[in-house]
C-alpha cells in the first residue's frame, strides 16, 4: 500500500478548475477559454482518462489550494517507468488538459445532465422579467 501511494506522488496532478472555461487564468485556468469546458468533475475527468488509456486515480478529499471548496483531484500517470508514453498523443501536461476538456462535453453523463438545467433557466428569467415595473 504505502509502495503504491510514494508510485502515485510522481504522477501529474489535474485540478478540474485548469480546464474549466468558468473560471479565469488568475483563479487557476490553465488553457485558454476556447478549448476549456464548464464545469469538469472529478469523474468526468477520470473517465476521460480511462478513454485515452492513461492510468489515473482520483482523490475526492484533496483541495484546489487557490479555491479549497472546490473539492477534488485527478492524478494521471503519462509515462512507463521505461519512459515511453502510455499514449503517444499525449506526451505533456498541456497536451493532456487539452485533449480532456476535448472529451468531458462529450461526456455520456454530462448530455443528460445538462437539458434540465436550460429549462429551468429559462423559466426564471421569464418570471423574473414579469415583475419589473418600467420607469
Amino acid at each position: 500500500m504505502e509502495g503504491q501511494i510514494q508510485e502515485i506522488k510522481k504522477w501529474v496532478v489535474l485540478y478540474p478548475v485548469y480546464i474549466n472555461s468558468k473560471k479565469t487564468i488568475a483563479e487557476g485556468r490553465r488553457i485558454c477559454a476556447a478549448k476549456a469546458c464548464e464545469n469538469p468533475t472529478c469523474i468526468e475527468i477520470g473517465d476521460c482518462c480511462s478513454h485515452l488509456k492513461l492510468r489515473y486515480a482520483i482523490e475526492i478529499d484533496k483541495a484546489y489550494p487557490r479555491d479549497f471548496m472546490q473539492r477534488g483531484r485527478v492524478r494521471v500517470l503519462l509515462k512507463r517507468e521505461d519512459g515511453t508514453l502510455y499514449n503517444p498523443a499525449i506526451s505533456s501536461r498541456k497536451q493532456l488538459m487539452l485533449h480532456v476538456a476535448e472529451l468531458v462535453p462529450r461526456h455520456p453523463g454530462r448530455t443528460k445532465k445538462q437539458e434540465p438545467a436550460s429549462t429551468t433557466s429559462t423559466g426564471a428569467s421569464k418570471s423574473g422579467k414579469s415583475g419589473k415595473k418600467k420607469r
